[in-house]
């Protein structure tokens, strides 16, 4: 008979162990994918464009005001009425300008005829020292006062017509057709001389008038402008750049600009509301991911790549700029890579992942 083995605990430990290694070898625990959402690389020329809210206004605008002082008597146009060329605005009262004219002409009546009797004195001693009978300085003086009185008389000319032309001033006329935007004076006013009556929009060129910010004024230069109304937001109007104001306005720190309205006809009302839609084309092609694709710890923007092997990588990107849903990408990516559009912040370079492409 053969004697018992002693059953010994380490050796049920390495019969364990081996049985354990023969099963692990025999099925490999697979390692699970993680599902990333992915999105395709794609670059184009992308165009960058902003809108900017403004208002019609015309291209000139006067202020009329009288010439001369006085108290208006009538204002003929009101807010909002169109007039032509050399319609009467409004009157002063005439009386004191009548009596200018009034005297001006009495002043030359007089001059004329002093005139007269100093060209017959001149005429008179001219025969006189012709035939030895009157002195040579006697003559000088005749002369002289003739000299005098046709200055005079042509002072008094001058005056009449300075006269004149101010009882004429007190008739306020446009100077251009156009429509009346502005009232700034009522009957029973008196004014001073060039004080503002009225405005007057001429009749012609539209502008749409906005203000840019200091980060727009290079582009305002460079982009495509047209112009939507709010009223007809379907139709557009070509646009150009005409002023660009040097100096921002001291409380809204933006810079007022004046773009020429193309083609602008009787629809294009003074006062709209006018969007100006500034377009530029990007200098370079452009990809277009989703910010949320974009990660940045303090060394610039990177993203996750898929590759070949289906594994993630961390990859330096240059962005151009962002706007409200996605970044815009120069450079650091290729067309086609699947970039991953979610969950970043969450995820490890080297990681096995299953990419399943955005909707």
């Amino acid at each position: 008979m053969h004697a018992a083995v002693p059953f010994k605990p380490m050796t049920a430990l390495a019969l364990a162990l081996a049985v354990a290694g023969c099963a692990g070898a025999a099925h490999p625990v697979a390692q699970v994918e993680r599902p990333v959402q992915v999105q395709r690389v794609a670059f184009a020329r992308e165009q960058s464009s902003r809108d900017f809210v403004g208002v019609v206004r015309a291209r000139y605008e006067t202020d009329l005001g009288f010439r001369v002082a006085g108290k208006i008597v009538a204002r003929i146009v009101n807010m909002g009425d169109h007039v032509q060329a050399e319609d009467i605005v409004a009157r002063l009262d005439p009386r004191d300008f009548k009596l200018q004219v009034e005297s001006a002409e009495a002043e030359l009546a007089a001059a004329t005829s002093n005139l007269v009797q100093a060209a017959a004195d001149e005429e008179r001693y001219t025969t006189l020292k012709n035939r030895g009978f009157a002195a040579v300085a006697e003559f000088d003086r005749k002369k002289a006062a003739r000299d005098e009185a046709d200055g005079r008389r042509e002072r008094a000319k001058r005056a009449l017509d300075l006269a004149r032309n101010q009882l004429a001033y007190t008739d306020l006329k446009a100077g251009a057709d156009g429509v009346i935007t502005a009232t700034l004076a009522e009957p029973g006013q008196v004014v001073a001389v060039g004080q503002a009556v009225a405005r007057l929009a001429h009749r012609g060129e539209k502008e749409a008038v906005v203000a840019l910010p200091e980060t727009w004024l290079g582009e305002a230069r460079a982009s495509r402008a047209t112009v939507r109304l709010w009223s007809d937001p379907d139709r557009r109007f070509a646009a150009q750049l005409r002023e660009l104001s040097p100096q921002a306005d001291p409380a809204t720190r933006t810079y007022a600009a004046r773009f020429t309205i193309m083609d602008a006809d009787d629809t294009v009302a003074l006062g709209m509301t006018a969007t100006v839609t500034l377009t530029r084309a990007a200098d370079a092609p452009v990809a277009k991911i989703p910010l949320a694709a974009v990660l940045d710890r303090g060394s610039g923007p990177n993203v996750f790549v898929v590759n070949e092997a289906g594994k993630l990588e961390l990859q330096p990107v240059k962005v151009a700029s962002f706007t409200q849903e996605a970044a815009l990408v120069t450079a650091g990516l290729t067309d086609g890579e699947k970039v991953v559009t979610l969950g970043v912040q969450k995820l490890v370079p080297g990681t096995k992942v299953r990419p399943v492409e955005a909707p």
